[in-house]
């Protein structure tokens, strides 16, 4: 698996032998890992063609679908689990992508770079916009269509009927339980309906 150890906490996160659906799943390393060492079936959902490829090259089955369109072609509840792993922000209609994850997963597993996070906070008061290892754009050419906030998200899950199953931030590869919407540089939710 790659360097990044948010990646491998998240992979914690996932049962053994789920069927798992990867919204935004880029060239599938996450997928990939998960079946090679969890024994996970499922798809990867990717709309950028250098990213279909490299799920291909792996060996992960992948779907182009642009996901602002929805999910109606999997039924309900057809996977164990949903993740959205550094995809909320891309998406225009979250709200809609949140209750379609619930709708055709059993579990969802969300993760998006936390603008609260206290750099970005002296950043913006200095007047300009912050630019993270979370957030590496500037302003005028970010594919972030919007950012947020870990305490904003939990506002959002409970707004779209969801329960949060567990929650915490990431910090340089480490987990933050304690005040993560102003400590971690990632939000993580693992949620379900109810």
């Amino acid at each position: 698996m790659s360097e990044r150890k948010d990646l491998e906490i998240i992979a914690g996160l996932v049962p053994e032998g789920s069927r798992v659906l990867d919204l935004g799943c880029g060239s599938g390393e996450l997928l990939a890992w998960l079946k090679q060492h969890k024994g996970c079936t499922g798809y990867g959902v990717e709309i950028d063609d250098a990213g279909v490829l490299g799920c291909v090259q792996r060996g992960v089955d992948v779907i182009q679908l642009n996901l602002e369109e929805g999910l109606a072609l999997f039924e309900d509840r057809s996977f164990d689990v949903v993740l959205q792993i550094d995809t909320l922000q891309h998406l225009r209609n979250t709200e809609k992508m949140l209750k379609e994850t619930a709708r055709v997963g059993r579990i969802g597993i969300v993760s998006f770079p936390n603008f609260a996070h206290w750099p970005n906070r002296v950043r913006v008061a200095s007047g300009r916009m912050p630019v993270t290892k979370a957030l590496p754009y500037e302003w005028y050419d970010t594919p972030n269509i919007r950012v947020g906030t870990f305490a904003d998200f939990e506002v959002l899950a409970t707004k779209c009927g969801l329960r949060v199953a567990d929650a915490f931030g990431l910090q340089a590869g480490e987990v933050v339980r304690r005040w993560p919407n102003l400590r971690a540089s990632v939000a993580v939710f693992k949620f379900e309906r109810p």
